[in-house]
């Protein structure tokens, strides 16, 4: 319990320290924001700092902490030391970045400042990689909801039933302008969120002794033997870093109105959602007691493994709340995926998006697509986890990508140039965790333990060489300049 503890500790320090120097070396200043310059109603709304913050967590915050965290608890309580450290360091500037990068290029998409500071090639790839990528993400975010409500409900009111209905209410997340539904009903949803939280770890805190929150160690404690590296890193993606906040801080980066704004809405939702991922990843380890009895559980679905321990800490009203607060954050990413690629395929194309019409002849096929792939993940045994399995790795081989974009300006921006090793350095560390993860894994090309390690500290060491060739290359022409 200690451990946990003191990791909400650090996560505070790090938002409080580590932010403010995230934010010293991006240097926001009074520029007008996107959401004042570009303001059409519908996409470039202004918002207040609190509303703005709410959204953007509840974007972040889908199934990825709570079921990514279930499963990353499996290796024991060295997953602490990942959420905690990741997010800080990673994660959060991960987001900020993300976000006010965009603000200055009036809401641009990753895909469109990937082009701007990584060459056309990376565009064009970021483009159709960060369209799969959300397209992927709203199925789960469809497919995990479903399954809890079909536990709670009536039994004809099934996954398939769930999975429609909140397929509809994406498409109309999707079309309507951000702020009559989703700023409407983002502040409820947020307050479910907390309370949620708040009551899972305070049951299992004061449970009398019953429940027993292990120490942080550094063993491997999966049953199996997966090896934490680079498994772990891969399977709690949202909870510490994740490649889809890249796609969803230039949304709300359309809406602040200050870029000194940019501190409390990008970094410190980052940080809260760290919080919801160790809230679950403790109340796994606690519930069930031994890491093989947790994986056990998740055997049969992580959405079983939700409903027990809610139901199992909080009694049977807790319990539903709990759920609807789990219930409440895949949807609540789900529909600002869809979101967030119908503004990426507008800005490839060209097509405005003021009128109805053409957000629907985005949005449509779009919608069409997930629906299928939430079929395949229903109506197969496995199809969840296959689904979440390319979901990952795509998500963070996006991060990569959106650090080294981040870098890439930095390293542009004169002055910033010596504070570019704030994103460099998490960088180069998921490019090891991206590459040794897909040459290794089952769902990659399955190569053995060694090829795979020595390939991704080989890329790692290759991209930082890039990364000090780069520092010195500009540094240079910055001299001749001046």
């Amino acid at each position: 319990m200690i451990s946990l503890l003191i990791s909400f500790a650090v996560l505070f320090l790090g938002y409080m320290l580590y932010g403010r120097l995230t934010e010293k070396v991006f240097a926001p200043d009074d520029r007008k924001t996107p959401a004042l310059t570009v303001c059409d109603g519908v996409d470039f709304v202004p918002m207040k700092t609190w509303k703005a913050f709410l959204i953007q967590l509840l974007n972040i915050a889908g199934t990825g902490p709570i079921f990514g965290a279930l499963m990353g608890a499996v290796f024991g309580p060295v997953v602490f030391l990942w959420i905690v450290f990741g997010s800080i360091l990673g994660g959060a500037v991960h987001d900020y970045m993300s976000g006010m990068i965009s603000s200055r290029h009036e809401g641009a998409s990753i895909a469109e400042l990937s082009g701007t500071y990584l060459g056309r090639v990376a565009r064009a790839v970021m483009r159709v990689f960060s369209v799969v990528l959300l397209v992927l993400c709203g199925t789960v975010f469809v497919t995990s909801p479903a399954g809890l409500l079909d536990k709670l409900t009536l039994a004809w009111m099934n996954g398939t039933f769930w999975a429609i209905v909140i397929l509809v209410y994406y498409l109309l997340a999707t079309l309507l302008p951000i702020d009559k539904l989703i700023g409407k009903l983002y502040p409820i949803f947020g307050i479910l969120l907390i309370t949620m939280a708040v009551s899972v770890i305070g049951a299992i805190l004061f449970s009398g002794g019953k429940y027993t929150i292990p120490e942080i160690s550094l063993q491997n404690l999966h049953p199996d033997g997966t090896p934490i590296w680079p498994y772990m890193f891969i399977t709690v993606a949202c909870g510490a870093i994740s490649g889809f906040h890249a796609t969803q801080s230039p949304m709300i980066a359309k809406c602040i109105r200050s870029e000194k704004e940019g501190r409390v809405v990008f970094y410190g939702a980052m940080i809260s959602e760290a919080v919801i991922a160790l809230v679950w990843a403790a109340a796994g380890v606690a519930f069930y007691g031994t890491t093989q009895l947790l994986d056990q559980a998740l055997a049969q679905g992580a959405s079983s493994v939700v409903y027990d321990i809610s139901t199992g800490v909080l009694g049977v009203f807790g319990g539903i709340l709990a759920i609807a607060g789990v219930v409440v954050c895949p949807i609540t990413s789900g529909d600002t995926a869809f979101r967030s690629a119908r503004l990426i395929i507008a800005e490839t194309t060209g097509l405005s998006q003021k009128t109805l019409k053409n957000r629907l002849l985005i949005t449509l096929p779009l919608l069409l697509i997930g629906g299928a792939l939430t079929w395949f993940a229903i109506v197969n045994d496995h199809g969840f986890q296959i689904v979440w399995r390319y979901f990952s790795w795509s998500n963070q081989t996006l991060a990569m990508i959106a650090l080294w974009v981040a870098t890439a300006y930095l390293l542009k921006k004169g002055k910033h140039r010596l504070g570019s090793w704030i994103t460099a350095l998490p960088a180069v560390f998921m490019s090891a965790v991206s590459v040794t993860y897909i040459l290794m894994a089952e769902e990659g090309f399955r190569l053995g333990a060694t090829v795979s390690y020595i390939a991704g500290a080989a890329t790692a060491l290759f991209l930082f060489a890039l990364y000090i060739f780069f520092f010195f290359k500009y540094a240079k022409e910055r001299k001749e300049e001046a």
